[in-house]
């Protein structure tokens, strides 16, 4: 188990961040975890969580990969993008409260351009979600999110 506080980990803040808790990770691959709260987010009226929400989680945990491995070279944490998810699959439309929730990312590929593609999987008894997320960390993320002057939102 990792014990890094999540917050340091990805470039999310407050209630954004949903996982709770890094389990393992190495070159390839992390796990990490969170219990469904009732209060959440996206909490639905009998406080479970939404399936779709799971590709958050994918995300997240594919985030929180990338910020181990930062930590772990002395660097901050930098900004990435989901670029898209392909067969997202989960067996529930929701998950129930008080589910503990297994995210697992696993790297198939990595170039040195910052583009990425993960399998990931959600696990908990009787809950089986997949994705593949494709997945961007550009070398100069600040430039990604500077408008041009005289550019009006």
């Amino acid at each position: 188990m990792i014990d890094w506080p999540i917050a340091e980990l990805l470039p999310h803040a407050g209630d954004m961040i949903f996982i709770e808790q890094i389990l393992e990770f190495d070159d390839d691959q992390i796990r990490t975890r969170l219990t469904v709260r009732p209060d959440g987010l996206f909490s639905r009226a009998d406080g479970s969580m939404p399936a779709w929400v799971g590709i958050e989680l994918m995300a997240q945990s594919v985030a929180a990969y990338a910020g181990c491995h930062a930590r772990q070279r002395g660097d901050g944490v930098v900004l990435g993008f989901l670029l898209g998810t392909r067969k997202f699959e989960c067996n529930v439309e929701h998950f129930p409260v008080g589910t503990e929730l297994t995210i697992h990312g696993l790297r198939s590929l990595e170039d040195d351009n910052g583009m990425g593609v993960f399998e990931c999987h959600i696990n908990a008894p009787g809950i089986h979600a997949t994705a593949r997320l494709n997945v961007f960390r550009p070398p100069q993320a600040a430039q990604y999110l500077h408008e041009p002057e005289g550019v009006q939102s």
